[in-house]
């Protein structure tokens, strides 16, 4: 399983190589997958390490004194330092092991927000959110009678910055909950001004890092934030495992979110005490070899780099960007290229986003199309759903062309 070295560009038809996923013919033609966005493929590295471990090294952790459980427990806490080093946080104690990014954010509102919330308080999200980062948030304001509010968005789907003044005066804003990337128009969102301007409220920053941390290099000390959440299945690891960073200071304030197994120290009649950091929110078996296997893809694209990563889906989406504007009858939806990331939204006039998916299926090409878990969103732009393609290390500009041959299929289908 040897890593690729890092390199200011990189070849994605080499690193489709890695993916077994794209051996396949889907109708008698290649896969194009363009939809990244909501989850992405997995490389041999990586299926290959959950293989592993499975066959050589499974068992509880936490729980058995015997050898294997012991190099179980060891490659355990090796991916959880592996992920402390990913994001830069000060100790592997911050680091917080959940089944995906929106375990991670309901976690923070309901261990945090169910105890230092209440009437006169502001939770402060954004039109923009996934409705991973906006629901949990608006029922405990509503469990605790907090006030919800959300930082509108322009017609390009960027945050109205200027209404933050009015925002701060609405209450005792004790919350600041956004996204990095928004996970339907790219928008990239400048988290340091928003996490600065919950800092000079006193409230908590909460980031919803989803759609950045596959892309772009993470660094919490740096952001100063106090919360920040991922999942593994967007960054080539497995399903089932995800990550929340926490300032420890915080998390040794709070109390757990899920009771039971493994998170205990001592369990009496009369009373139970928690476990220390991070165990006190890891409650029950946790997701053992999909974190060494989380582990395994921290590596794998440690081994490429983020940054030419980020830069080849930049140029992806110049060119997705360019192809469609040029197309008849199709609306565009998102900021500029240079505050964008690697997802383009967009509807062909007259035809449903699911109807232009299912032609584009038919010709072997993978989108999105919905709401995208943003409704909020959706209904600030004036539509019910849109058509959403969105790239990784391993896209091409041909799967590009075969999209736009697809567009004028779909024309001409329902013309």
């Amino acid at each position: 399983m040897a890593l690729k070295q890092s390199t200011a560009r990189i070849d994605a038809a080499r690193i489709r190589a890695d993916f077994p996923i794209f051996d396949q013919l889907v109708g008698g033609k290649p896969l194009a997958f363009l939809d990244s966005a909501v989850s992405a493929h997995k490389p041999r590295f990586v299926l290959e390490a959950l293989e592993e471990f499975y066959e050589h090294s499974y068992g509880n952790v936490g729980r058995g004194v015997y050898a294997l459980a012991e190099r179980a427990n060891a490659a355990y806490e090796q991916a959880r330092e592996k992920v402390r080093e990913f994001v830069n946080a000060r100790s592997p104690r911050e680091v917080v092991f959940t089944r995906n990014t929106t375990e991670g954010i309901n976690l923070v509102a309901y261990a945090w927000g169910l105890d230092n919330l209440g009437p006169g308080d502001v939770v402060l999200t954004t039109e923009l959110e996934h409705h991973s980062n906006f629901v949990p948030w608006q029922e405990v304001a509503r469990r605790t009678g907090a006030t919800f509010k959300a930082i509108p968005v322009t017609a390009e789907g960027e945050l109205e910055l200027e209404a933050l003044d009015e925002l701060g005066r609405a209450g005792n804003v004790k919350v600041v909950a956004v996204t990095a990337v928004s996970n339907s128009l790219g928008t990239i969102v400048p988290v340091e001004r928003l996490i600065r301007f919950a800092h000079e409220h006193g409230a908590i920053a909460v980031i919803d890092a989803a759609q950045a941390a596959p892309h772009r290099v993470i660094d919490v000390q740096a952001l100063d934030c106090d919360f920040l959440a991922f999942s593994g299945h967007k960054m080539c690891g497995p399903s089932g495992v995800g990550v929340l960073y926490g300032r420890s200071e915080l998390l040794e304030r709070m109390s757990p979110f899920q009771t039971g197994g493994g998170m205990i120290r001592r369990v009496s009649v009369e009373k139970t005490t928690w476990a220390g950091l991070p165990h006190k929110f890891e409650a029950g078996t946790p997701p053992v070899a999909e974190a060494v296997a989380l582990g395994a893809a921290i590596d794998y694209l440690g081994g490429i780099g983020l940054e030419a990563i980020a830069a080849h889906e930049h140029e992806l989406t110049a060119y997705t960007l360019e192809q469609l504007g040029e197309q008849p009858g199709l609306t565009l939806y998102g900021p500029p290229l240079e505050r964008r990331a690697g997802i383009v939204s967009f509807n062909l006039e007259g035809i449903h986003p699911h109807d232009v998916a299912q032609i584009l299926d038919a010709e072997g090409v993978c989108v999105r199309a919905g709401h995208h878990c943003n409704q909020p969103l959706m209904r600030r732009l004036g539509v019910a759903a849109t058509t959403r393609a969105s790239f990784y290390l391993y896209s091409l500009p041909e799967e590009v062309d075969r999209l736009v041959v697809g567009l004028e299929r779909a024309r001409k289908v329902f013309a």
